[in-house]
This record gives C-alpha cells, sequence and structure tokens, in this order.
C-alpha cells in the first residue's frame, strides 16, 4: 500500500524559506513520478514541482520556478520540497503525490498524502 506522509509545514514571513518533507513508503522509487501539489482557500489544486528519478528529470510551475527546488533521498524514501523567498500567496495546504510511472507525470496522481499547511505573513 502506497503511503504518502508530509511534514515540515508552518507559520513564516515573507522572504523566509521552509523545506517540506514526505516520506513514502509501499513504492519503489523509480518506478513513480513524485511531486508536491498546494491548494489555498477558494482556489484550484495547483501542481507546484514533480521529478521523475528514472528519466532525471524535474518540472516546475512558473509561479514557483526559481524559488522551490525538488530533491529526492532515496535511501530515506523521502521527497523534499526547499521553498525560499516564500511569499503571501503561497500560503497554502501542500501535498506530496504519487503517479505509477517513472516518466515524468504531474498531474492525475494516483496516492496523495493529507497535507501540511504553510502559512506565510506579509
Amino acid at each position: 500500500e502506497v503511503q504518502l506522509v508530509e511534514s515540515g509545514g508552518g507559520s513564516v514571513q515573507a522572504g523566509g524559506s521552509l523545506r517540506l518533507s514526505c516520506a513514502a513508503s509501499g513504492f519503489t522509487f523509480d518506478d513513480y513520478a513524485i511531486g508536491w501539489f498546494r491548494q489555498a482557500p477558494g482556489k484550484e489544486r495547483e501542481g507546484l514541482s514533480c521529478i521523475s528519478r528514472s528519466e532525471g528529470s524535474t518540472y516546475y510551475a512558473d509561479s514557483v520556478k526559481g524559488r522551490f527546488t525538488i530533491s529526492t533521498n532515496k535511501a530515506k524514501n523521502t521527497v523534499y520540497l526547499e521553498m525560499n523567498s516564500l511569499k503571501p500567496e503561497d500560503t497554502a495546504v501542500y501535498y506530496c503525490a504519487a503517479k505509477r510511472t517513472g516518466s515524468l507525470y504531474c498531474y492525475n496522481m494516483d496516492d496523495w498524502g493529507k497535507g501540511t499547511l504553510v502559512i506565510v505573513s506579509s
């Protein structure tokens, strides 16, 4: 059974940084595309960044390109999202998700974590 557990959310002032972690179990990283999504109140869920370890490729949404970095630690089965230069509009619940494919995908994910809340104050 695939399980994804996010952590690392919290409150931070604008311009600050946070690192989110997603502990994954029940699957092999190289067989999945893994990524980070977020949903702010009243807004649609947005795909932020995804990674395919088997392809060695990454995707970043324009809204976070240059500020956020996705990475993985295969030994720990963990995916990270390093978030820098945070803005109030980054306030949202952040989710980790996975899709059963070795290719780079950042939509129609198969499995989801429960999310972690990030609040950025001005």
